[in-house]
Formats: C-alpha cells, structure tokens, sequence
C-alpha cells in the first residue's frame, strides 16, 4: 500500500504549498498554471515506454484525458469562487464529500468490489470523518443564492475521480500511468493558457523566479498525487487480487483530510475544536474499517 501512503502525501503536500501562498501574499493562479506545465513535463520524463507524438490518437486513453485536463482547471475556478461567496467550510465540505462517486462507481463496474455491510459502515464513517475535520463551528453558513456553488463543485469533483477512475479500470496499465498523467497535465495546462488570455494582469507574476519555483514545487505534488493513485488502483497484492478501488478511495480521502488538518495545527499553529478532533478519530476509525473490510 505504498502507493496509497505516496498519494496522500503528495495530495497533503498541495495543501501545504497553497497555505504557503497564502503566507508569502502570491497569487494562486499562475503557480496553479504553472504547476500543470511541470507536471506533463515530470510526466513525459518519467514515461517508460518509447512513443511518438502521431502515436496519441491511437491511445485508448487519450480522449478521456482530455476532459479531465479542462474540467482541473475549472474545478479550480469553481473551488476559489466557492470559498469566497459560500465560504471556505462549505466548499472544503462539498470537495471532499464528492469522494462518494468514484466509490459508487467502482461498486458498479467492478465484479471484485462488493457493498458489504461493513465496508458500508465505514464509508457513512469516512463521510462523517471528513464533515467533522473541516467543519469549524461558527463559519458553516450557506444562503441560498450561494447553493449552486457547492453543488457545482461536489458534482464536478465525482465526476473528475470518476473518469479517473474509469480510465484506471478500462485502459490505464503501470506502464502507461505517466505518460496518461502527462497528458492530463498539459491538458489542463493548455485550457488555463486560453483562460489567462481573458486574465492578463496576471502576466506580470511569470517574471518573477518565485513564482516559477513554487509552481514546480506544486507540479511535483501535483503529478505524485495523480501518478500515485493510479499505481495503487492497479496494485494487485501477494495472491494477484486487486485491492476494492472504493476501499482506496475511501482511505486516500480521510487519509488527505486527516494529515492535512494535522499539518495545519503543527506547522501553521491552526487551532481544532473538539468537533475537528471528533472527526479525525472517526475518520481513523474509518480507515481501520476499511482495512478489515
């Protein structure tokens, strides 16, 4: 379960990084663009298997990459206005909470992945666990002109892990795992270049070194935590059975929230309510379900 240990960390890495832009006053936008460069390139590099460029169309995989690509960069549109009109804990709730589709999703096409009662259990948990982590009492209002926003959000967010998920199940191998994430990347680079056409006062951020480094940085995660997930949906244990991918989904989710909240309170001294410390407990507990399960 390396592979899933890796993608957590990378996910928790994102979250880490972007709370450093927020310390050091940079905008989000052109490290987010420029992490998607970085990412297909690291994607390319680390691509086993020899290929030409004529060669794409012929990928089983290519055109469901694309919409992947397009629907990052505007999930992080949605995400941003989100958090400024409906408020950072309803939009971190509603993300988070899309995780139930690609656990829905693997339950349905998948012959191995079964609906038993305990790992039922511990998907209910695993929801509640992420509710409770980021909730912060007090800040969770939502009018209802603000709705549409988080709803938006949670379907676009399903529907991303979902073809994840689907490309994983019906055409993506470990070989082809890089290069499918470089695709991606460069995917979603390509749209936020036509978005920064309508966003020109972001231009003069790309003169700044910084700028280019934290980009990298974020594309390094970035990529892990994509290329990551992947390897761990394909990983097949001693007796050459995969793992239940809604098992993986569910663990790499309250894995992401739980360490990420953690990191929070150690490294930037964020404060946890009795409530946050609830649901980090039933979130492990969760977890625990899931590996019994």
């Amino acid at each position: 379960m390396h592979f899933l240990i890796l993608s957590v960390l990378s996910s928790t890495a994102i979250f880490i990084i972007f709370k450093i832009l927020e310390l050091v006053k940079l905008p989000s936008f052109p490290v987010i663009l420029l992490n998607y460069l970085f990412a297909a390139l690291l994607g390319f590099l680390l691509n086993p298997v020899d290929f030409r460029i004529k060669e794409l169309p012929d990928m089983d995989w290519i055109f469901i990459s694309v919409p992947i690509g397009i629907l990052f960069i505007i999930m992080f549109f949605i995400l941003a206005r989100s958090s400024q009109k409906a408020g950072i804990s309803v939009t971190s709730v509603a993300g988070k909470m899309s995780v139930v589709f690609p656990i829905i999703l693997s339950l349905i096409i998948s012959s191995t992945d079964v609906l038993s009662p305990l790992k039922f259990i511990a998907i209910i948990m695993a929801l509640t666990g992420v509710a409770l982590t980021i909730i912060k009492p007090g800040t969770f209002t939502l009018r209802i002109q603000q709705f549409y926003l988080p709803v938006i959000l949670f379907l676009g967010m399903g529907l991303v892990d979902s073809l994840v998920k689907l490309a994983q199940h019906l055409f993506v191998d470990d070989d082809s795992t890089a290069l499918f994430s470089a695709l991606v990347f460069c995917n979603a680079f390509i749209s936020g270049i036509i978005f920064l056409l309508f966003c020109p006062d972001y231009l003069k951020w790309f003169r700044q070194l910084k700028i280019w480094g934290y980009g990298a940085l974020l594309g390094t995660a970035n990529f892990g935590s994509i290329f990551f997930l992947v390897r761990a949906l394909n990983y097949r244990n001693f007796n050459d059975s995969e793992i239940d991918s809604s098992i993986i989904f569910g663990i790499n989710n309250i894995g992401i929230v739980s360490l990420s909240v953690l990191c929070g309170m150690l490294l930037f001294r964020e404060q946890l309510k009795i409530i946050n410390w609830i649901g980090i407990i039933t979130s492990a507990t969760a977890i625990i379900l899931f590996s019994l399960s």
